[in-house]
């Protein structure tokens, strides 16, 4: 069963406690739909409950699980940021109980629908907390969704909705928003507007429609970067500039994926699948797919040095008077002559 699938069986055929990791705003606003679904809206003011972990004790949200529907069926209790199942200790942060909640577990209210969210992708398996909650919770693993499943939730509400997307638009689509399900879901509401006479969505609307993020153009100029279009990289980062865009802002992306090419290239020899990749580095699946195309293309010495030239430019543009254009101008120079294909 899918994720999309597992989450529209909770208001169907509700279990007692919900156990969702990851962070996906997309599917973390379609369980909260689902969770709505669970109480009258005449009954949620008393039998909804909403309990943060970073500055509410675990105690004040369990008392809450325990106590009786007012004039009600079920109740409702929700406990977000659970770090405490995690292998992770933010200073500052309350100190939680772990047993209260193996008590909890043990003696379950019918009356009660308990969801636990950790935003972070993996569990400390080695408490008993973790251990037990396993057995007794439904796991919705937010960040295992593939961009084969993005891909059919897409298609999905495009056709349910009356339309039908082209192929090569819903590639722009995806590159436009580098895979993000929740910014593709808020980017089809206009383009359905737009589309409404028609009902057909072509390359030319996300093309029209579709705006690309700072990330999005910067990878852009990435791939001009390293497939030696250095004429059009040097052109581009000067609109990126006109644009009002910071130039260590760029440096700080063009940094971040050169790092990703690196990581990728190195885990590849590694014998790491993408799935392996996006589970090991926590990027998204669609970034994993385009870096892997690309950094087959380089060496790691390349992709190496091309990533420290970054981190040299960052530090003069925090301490020097160079022009960000220039710098920028001798980098593409400089690593499309370095430029060493596999």
């Amino acid at each position: 069963m899918s994720i999309n699938e597992e989450i529209e069986t909770i208001a169907k055929k509700t279990k007692p406690i919900y156990l969702i990791t990851g962070t996906n705003d997309y599917f973390e606003n379609e369980i909260r739909k689902q969770i709505k679904k669970l109480i009258p809206k005449e009954d949620q003011m008393m039998n909804y409950a909403e309990y943060d972990m970073d500055n509410t004790s675990l105690a004040t949200a369990l008392d809450d699980a325990l106590s009786v529907p007012f004039f009600g069926d079920r109740r409702v209790v929700i406990i977000k940021n659970a770090m405490f199942l995690t292998g992770s200790n933010p200073k500052g942060k309350l100190k939680h109980n772990p047993d209260e909640l193996v008590s909890y577990l043990e003696h379950v209210p019918v009356e009660t629908v308990l969801f636990i969210f950790v935003p972070a992708e993996k569990l400390d398996g080695r408490k008993n907390v973790v251990k037990k909650l396993k057995q007794k919770s439904t796991l919705l693993e937010l960040e295992s969704v593939s961009e084969q499943e993005i891909s059919k939730i897409v298609k999905d509400k495009v056709a349910s909705s009356g339309y039908q997307i082209e192929t090569d638009a819903l590639n722009e689509l995806f590159s436009r928003t580098l895979g993000d399900l929740a910014l593709i879901i808020n980017e089809l509401d206009k383009v359905f507007i737009y589309c409404k006479d028609s009902k057909v969505i072509e390359k030319d609307t996300i093309d029209k429609l579709v705006s690309k993020s700072l990330d999005q153009n910067v990878f852009g100029l990435v791939d001009d970067v390293v497939s030696g279009r250095v004429t059009k990289a040097i052109q581009f980062y000067g609109q990126l500039l006109e644009q009002k865009q910071e130039p260590i802002q760029i440096n700080a992306i063009l940094e971040s994926q050169f790092r990703l090419l690196l990581q990728v290239k190195i885990l590849a020899q590694h014998s790491y699948s993408p799935s392996m990749m996006t589970k090991e580095l926590k990027v998204h699946p669609y970034r994993i797919k385009l870096a892997n195309q690309s950094a087959k293309k380089f060496t790691i010495d390349y992709l190496q040095a091309a990533y420290l030239e970054l981190v040299e430019i960052e530090s003069k543009l925090k301490s020097s008077t160079d022009d960000p254009e220039l710098l920028f101008e001798i980098f593409a120079i400089k690593f499309n002559n370095k430029k060493n294909s596999v």
